[in-house]
C-alpha cells in the first residue's frame, strides 16, 4: 500500500507563489525508484486534469497553461514529491492532487488533495 499526503495548499493573491507537498509513505521508500509521479488538480465543474509529470528517467511533462510558471521536483530524502507554482492566477484555484505511479502501466496511488485558491 502506498501512502500520499498533499500539503501547502491555501489563499494567494494573482501573482504569488505557493509550494505544494507530497509524503509519500507505506510500500514506497524510494521516491526517484517510481516509475512516474504528478500533480493534477480539479476545479469547481471542471474534470481533474493534469498539471505536471515527471519520470524516473527524467521527463518532465506540464500543461501548456502553466508551463513557465510551475515546476514539479522530488526529493529522495524526504520521500516527498513538490510542486513550485509562481505567477499564480484566479484560473489556477483548484483542488491539487498527488499522484504516483510505482510501475509502468501499474496502478496509479492518489492523495486526497490540497486547495488552493488564487484571488485578491
Amino acid at each position: 500500500q502506498v501512502q500520499l499526503v498533499e500539503s501547502g495548499g491555501g489563499l494567494v493573491e494573482p501573482g504569488g507563489s505557493l509550494r505544494l507537498s507530497c509524503a509519500a509513505s507505506g510500500s514506497i521508500s524510494n521516491i526517484n525508484s517510481i516509475y512516474r509521479v504528478g500533480w493534477y488538480r480539479q476545479a469547481p465543474g471542471k474534470q481533474r486534469e493534469l498539471v505536471a509529470t515527471a519520470t524516473s528517467g527524467g521527463n518532465t511533462n506540464y500543461a501548456d497553461s502553466v508551463k513557465g510558471r510551475f515546476t514539479i521536483s522530488r526529493d529522495n530524502a524526504k520521500n516527498s514529491i513538490f510542486l513550485q507554482m509562481n505567477s499564480l492566477k484566479p484560473e489556477d484555484t483548484a483542488v491539487y492532487y498527488c499522484n504516483v505511479r510505482p510501475v509502468p502501466y501499474g496502478i496509479d496511488y492518489w492523495g486526497k488533495g490540497t486547495l488552493v485558491t488564487v484571488s485578491s
